[in-house]
């Protein structure tokens, strides 16, 4: 089990757990304030589960919500069932907000996720484009893109191979310039099926000269969005010029 999916199923619980006992604190109480606040601080804990912007949770904590208000504060109690229209209505209006405000909260998050991912990868490359401009030796480039690749693209492994004629016993898939990734002509599906085999090779070319290679190694099925992999171009083209700003361009091999 990954990480993400514990956590949301540890939502669930919580979105499960959170309206019961709230609707059981409310109980002694039940005679002396009317279900329309009952109803109010039951949404208002299922607004804090929705929080966790993961819509499982939102709706466990809504339907649990609708549930225990029924069970705990409407006649007959301790049943589920509701003589009252009004209660009724309280109680799906109870469920519909839950689940909007879900709704509203998961969008939310991933608005915030990406604006967060993308201020990110901007940072990535000035950092790497800083490097080259200070002229530091493109070997140093050559790892501090290879250790930004790891991270921007949750790599198992990476390494970076120089040259241009390389003896590889089948072809490679590659990300290409496009931020696309192909297996000879076929198009992988990276969004949905993450990289292919067991190593992508990116190619670090800058003013016509092919300077290496990255292999990358990625946990296989794990999707790859666009924007990485065109920021992770972006990353090789640094090594590139980082390549092409030596004397003589030394080591370069003309591409094409």
């Amino acid at each position: 089990m990954t990480p993400e999916t514990r956590t949301t199923w540890l939502a669930v619980a919580a979105g499960v757990a959170a309206p019961f006992g709230a609707a059981l604190a409310m109980v002694p109480l039940r005679h002396t304030i009317d279900n329309a606040n009952v109803a109010l601080v039951l949404c208002a804990t299922v607004v804090a589960v929705a929080m966790t912007a993961r819509r499982p949770a939102a709706v466990a904590a809504a339907v649990s919500a609708a549930m225990w208000f029924d069970f705990f504060h409407t006649r007959p109690y301790d049943r589920f069932t509701i003589d009252s229209r009004d209660d009724v209505v309280t109680a799906v209006v109870l469920l519909a907000v839950g689940v909007l405000v879900g709704e509203l909260a998961l969008r939310g998050r991933r608005h915030w996720l990406a604006a967060a991912e993308r201020s990110d990868e901007i940072t990535r490359i000035h950092a790497i484009a800083e490097l080259v401009a200070d002229g530091e030796p493109p070997d140093y480039v050559v790892i501090a893109v290879a250790q930004e690749l790891r991270l921007l693209l949750e790599l198992r492994d990476v390494r970076f191979e120089p040259g241009s004629l390389w003896s590889d016993a089948k072809p490679l898939a590659r990300l290409e310039r496009s931020g696309d990734v192909v297996i000879g002509e076929l198009l992988w599906p990276v969004d949905k099926m993450g990289f292919p085999g067991n190593e992508v090779q990116l190619i670090v070319q800058g003013q016509g000269l092919t300077f290496g290679r990255y292999l990358m190694a990625r946990t296989a099925g794990e999707p790859v969005s666009f924007e990485r992999r065109v920021v992770a171009v972006a990353l090789a083209d640094q090594v590139g010029a980082a390549f092409a700003g030596r004397p003589a361009n030394a080591g370069g091999v003309p591409n094409g």
